[in-house]
């Protein structure tokens, strides 16, 4: 009676390891027959995965322009300085300001002429009188000239009127001088511009009473400016009069200047002599500012990166090499020129050698990159 129940329970044995027995061989099937892409698919997930996408370039020959620089100054080409003429006068007026371009000629200032004007028409009144008195002289000494041979005359009164005639046209003469000098003074209530240019210092003030030879106004002739750049005794014999110039200024704006001029001597404080480079006129360039400058001496062949490989760590710099397994190597190279976006190298790396360019900044090394077009 016991061996009924023991039946069912041998048979849910069986049908266990049956089922079992079936899963095995599924899976033994499974790993036998499986596709090949299956395979790859699992090898690739353990490979290891680049760490970045990257571009990467070969050095180039470049042609690069040779260029010496130097530091200086933007100064005035020639700054002239309006004073007064007259002494003692009020300043009437002021018609300019500090950079306002003016031209030759041009009223700056009025002084009060009420006193010069005065004195004018005095100068003027006693001109005429010794005028009339001349030709009163003049007339009396003829008609002595045209007798005087006659006895109408004696000698001593033919001499009379000649002197009186000749006394006279001094006086007229010296009057003349007089009359003038007044008016050259009227002029002179009137401060003109001594040539085109802009205005750079003003001193005149309405209502003060100046002194002959007080400078009134400072002007930038012709609206010039140039700079004047340091360049060591050891380089000066690079540089030529006409030499092209680039010049950057503290702002950023970059023009071509010329070179005007060589200082023949050093200065004694700096030991540098001071080149002369004519520059164009812009408004956005202004006189005592800083400015860097870069004298064209020609070009050279040279070996040339993309400046995205360079890499500037710890104050070196360094570019990431790629090997035909795209594994990165990090080297260290001196650099030079930069152009555009070329760096020029000087040592540290083959031209047969491709650097990695875009993503470089975020390699480290023994990468491993994708290399993309």
């Amino acid at each position: 009676m016991n061996d009924a129940p023991a039946q069912p329970r041998k048979r849910r044995l069986w049908l266990v390891i049956g089922i079992a027995l079936v899963l095995v061989l599924l899976l033994v099937f499974w790993l036998v027959l499986r596709p090949p892409a299956d395979i790859k698919d699992d090898a690739a997930e353990a490979a290891p995965r680049p760490a970045l996408t990257v571009t990467v370039a070969k050095p180039v020959r470049s042609a690069l322009p040779i260029r010496l620089q130097a530091n200086g100054n933007i100064t005035a080409w020639q700054e002239a300085s309006v004073g007064a003429e007259v002494n003692g006068l009020r300043m009437a007026s002021v018609n300019v300001n500090v950079g306002d371009v003016v031209r030759k000629g041009q009223v700056l200032a009025v002084f009060a002429s009420e006193t010069t004007k005065a004195d004018s028409l005095q100068s003027r009144a006693s001109l005429a009188q010794a005028e009339a008195s001349f030709e009163n002289a003049k007339a009396d000494a003829d008609r002595a000239r045209s007798i005087q041979d006659s006895g109408a005359l004696s000698k001593s009164q033919v001499a009379q009127y000649l002197t009186q005639e000749r006394v006279a046209k001094a006086q007229f003469e010296a009057a003349k001088a007089a009359f003038g000098a007044t008016e050259v003074r009227l002029g002179n209530t009137r401060v003109l511009a001594p040539d085109d240019g802009v205005i750079s210092a003003r001193e005149a003030t309405v209502g003060a009473v100046v002194g002959a030879g007080q400078e009134l106004f400072r002007m930038v002739r012709q609206s010039r400016l140039e700079w004047r750049g340091e360049v060591t005794p050891n380089e000066v014999g690079r540089v030529r009069i006409g030499q092209s110039v680039e010049v950057t200024a503290a702002s950023g704006l970059q023009v071509a200047g010329k070179v005007r001029a060589i200082a023949p001597g050093a200065d004694p404080q700096t030991r540098n002599i001071l080149v002369f480079v004519d520059l164009p006129r812009n408004p956005e360039l202004k006189a005592g500012t800083f400015a860097r400058g870069f004298f064209d001496l020609g070009q050279s062949d040279a070996l040339t990166v993309p400046s995205q490989s360079i890499v500037v760590r710890d104050g070196s710099n360094y570019v990431f090499i790629v090997d035909d397994q795209n594994k990165v190597s990090q080297r260290k190279v001196q650099t030079g020129r930069r152009v555009d976006e070329r760096v020029e190298l000087l040592e540290g790396l083959k031209p047969e050698e491709a650097v990695a360019v875009q993503g470089a900044g975020f390699l480290n090394e023994g990468d491993l990159v994708k290399v993309v077009e």
